[in-house]
């Protein structure tokens, strides 16, 4: 079972269910790391702005979405970054041709913030290093 936590929320979906959206099933998941910079406190009241107006609800609940949610850095009060996980690419297209784009998009520009990006795509933990994860 995998639990995400999202600001209190908890989903839970069994691997079965993630295995519908994604043939391949978690070993193809892909995990976007978007790190926005701002100044002012501008990261964390886009952060708060997209989380209060729904859009990070709408997103979650898009076909093929496993994370969405925000962190803010404890060493750069000015850097939030945002984990954003997909079963697969055509989850991500489809979530970069919704509406939600235009929003995020013009919230960036409305709080003037810099982004870096790393891309990931999800494996099983090798068995050599379960010993080091407590669950």
């Amino acid at each position: 079972m995998i639990c995400n936590v999202y600001a209190g929320d908890i989903e839970s979906k069994e691997k079965s269910d993630i295995n519908n959206d994604n043939k391949e099933g978690l070993n193809m998941a892909i995990t976007v790391n978007l790190r926005y910079t701002g100044t002012g406190g501008n990261a964390r009241a886009f952060a708060e702005e997209m989380m209060s107006s729904g859009t990070v609800d709408k997103i979650r609940a898009e076909k093929g979405n496993l994370r969405y949610e925000y962190y803010v850095s404890m060493e750069d009060p000015e850097t939030v970054l945002l984990v954003d996980s997909w079963t697969d690419q055509e989850a991500i297209d489809a979530h970069h041709a919704s509406p939600m784009m235009e929003t995020i998009a013009t919230l960036r520009e409305k709080y003037d913030l810099h982004m870096t990006v790393e891309r990931y795509v999800s494996k099983e933990t090798p068995k050599s290093e379960e010993r080091f994860i407590r669950k």
